[in-house]
């Protein structure tokens, strides 16, 4: 049965932030607090990739039962969201996570795998030690183990977003190679709020 919720609206935190927070605490603060959201490319990728695993259904291959679009949360940590997949292996939940683009590992994917994870552990007491990550173009599933470092990353991420949250602060932009692939380019403006003096810009307001 699901614990009493103890957390208020503001605390609770959406298990994507942590994946946004860890990429970029700038677009994390933009999405989340600003609710600005842009489109582009890969953005549109990652939708389209995500209608395969956007309904909820239940089905069972080779003894395996596996859910799309579940539900997760938990009330320890005030966390909540949805797992693309949770594959149950001997009534053993697996969390697999689906990405597009190249097989790369990204620390910031992992984390929200790992967030997942914890979920699952909290609602059907059992242990999640590993996770994956399924690479839609290549249809590789990548392996990742659920070390307890990463464990308190994600505890610490969580903790940090509800600091900034609470700050109301908007963080400096990076202006760095993540910039170019981010939708939010236009909206941030990195050349322009990542705290650095630049000529050219300062001529403009001068």
């Amino acid at each position: 049965m699901r614990a009493q919720q103890e957390w208020s609206d503001d605390d609770l935190v959406p298990i994507s932030a942590i994946q946004h927070y860890s990429y970029c605490t700038r677009q994390y603060a933009l999405i989340h607090v600003e609710q600005t959201f842009d489109e582009n490319v890969f953005t549109m990728e990652g939708q389209w990739l995500h209608e395969t695993v956007d309904e909820e259904a239940e089905r069972t291959s080779h003894d395996v039962t596996i859910v799309t679009a579940l539900p997760v949360w938990s009330d320890k940590l005030g966390l909540n969201g949805k797992c693309d997949v949770v594959e149950f292996h001997d009534g053993r939940p697996l969390p697999v996570e689906y990405k597009h683009g190249r097989m790369k590992a990204q620390v910031h994917d992992e984390l929200q795998l790992c967030a997942q994870a914890i979920c699952l552990e909290e609602m059907f007491a059992e242990a999640v030690p590993v996770g994956i990550i399924y690479q839609y173009s290549s249809r590789h599933r990548r392996e990742v183990v659920l070390t307890e470092e990463l464990r308190n990353t994600v505890l610490a991420v969580i903790q940090n977003i509800r600091i900034l949250k609470r700050s109301g602060e908007m963080p400096v932009a990076v202006n760095d190679a993540r910039c170019k692939h981010c939708s939010l380019i236009e909206a941030c403006m990195p050349r322009i709020t990542d705290g650095r003096p630049h000529a050219h810009w300062q001529s403009l307001i001068e």
